[in-house]
């Protein structure tokens, strides 16, 4: 899996970061930071969830 965002769309959900906070953060703005671009497996699934809440759709994976 690799994981790509569109920072420039954040509203500073936070909801990424609270459930794959090894994969995603927030800078002091509440803006997200990719801290991992090919997230481990065992993350997989959390990352594609924090994909599927963010309000503004700016995380996209491919398989």
């Amino acid at each position: 899996m690799r994981v790509s965002i569109d920072s420039d769309r954040c509203v500073s959900a936070g909801q990424c970061v609270m459930l794959a906070p090894d994969v995603f953060d927030q800078d002091d703005d509440g803006i997200v930071m990719l801290l991992q671009e090919e997230p481990p497996e065992d993350l997989h699934a959390v990352v594609r969830q924090s994909a599927s809440l963010c309000p503004v759709r700016l995380i996209q994976l491919s398989e």
